[in-house]
């Protein structure tokens, strides 16, 4: 049994929701410092003049941690919303996806984790991925050393093997994975093209980019990239 985990990202890139299908679990860890400037509470889109930023606006005080962060201001959903109806007005799907989008983007979440959590569990309904989704906060106490505190996730599904993207071969250690009777693959991505509005193709945008753009084909475009390694 495979099991991945992964910071709760806003609106998260292909490469994330690539690595849960290759999973048969999925644990979104939200105990962990939360990182300003990064990913949890941002992504990309694309406009007419490129590259775009959609941010949740949140009011972070070290040392916080994901679950603990607050939205900064309720009413930036509409914002964003309008952001998104902007930039893909002429996308064949943008109808769809706002139908499931927006009313998350809108209902005034105080917290940043239970927004970014549910727009994860919403994007991979609309995908197709089945691999079950859990939550770090609601699993009970783990290990602060980052290498065991995957390790107790990890088994604490009944997992055997853990798979990481490849920044884990960093920090991550073979022989606490061996000690523990657990294995550890690595997840590489190469990412695909498809078609896209407003010129040459951009990479790395939020999987909200392709599902505009892509619709029912969204999954196989995203599995196409796909490359596991085991150490």
């Amino acid at each position: 049994m495979i099991v991945t985990i992964h910071q709760p990202n806003f609106l998260p890139w292909l490469g994330f929701f690539a690595k849960i299908a290759q999973a048969d679990a999925m644990v979104l860890l939200d105990t962990v410092q939360y990182h300003k400037n990064e990913w949890q509470n941002r992504n990309r889109i694309k406009g007419p003049q490129g590259a775009i930023w959609v941010t949740v606006p949140v009011g972070y005080r070290f040392p916080m941690r994901i679950d603990e962060v607050p939205v900064a201001n309720a009413g930036w959903g509409g914002k964003a919303v309008r952001t998104l109806e902007q930039a893909y007005a002429k996308a064949p799907f943008c109808d769809e996806v706002l139908e499931g989008l927006a009313p998350l983007l809108l209902r005034g979440d105080t917290l940043l984790a239970p927004l970014a959590v549910d727009i994860v569990a919403w994007a991979m309904e609309r995908l197709g991925i089945q691999t079950p989704l859990h939550v770090a906060s609601r699993m009970g106490a783990v290990s602060e050393d980052p290498t065991q505190r995957l390790i107790d996730l990890t088994r604490a599904l009944g997992g055997t093997t853990y798979l990481s993207g490849p920044q884990g071969r960093d920090y991550l250690e073979p022989a606490a994975f061996d000690a523990a009777g657990v294995g550890l693959d690595f997840f590489n991505y190469r990412h695909p093209e498809y078609a896209q509005l407003h010129g040459d193709f951009v990479p790395y945008l939020s999987v909200v980019d392709l599902m505009m753009n892509c619709g029912p084909s969204s999954l196989e475009i995203l599995l196409s990239g796909c490359d596991k390694e085991q150490v």
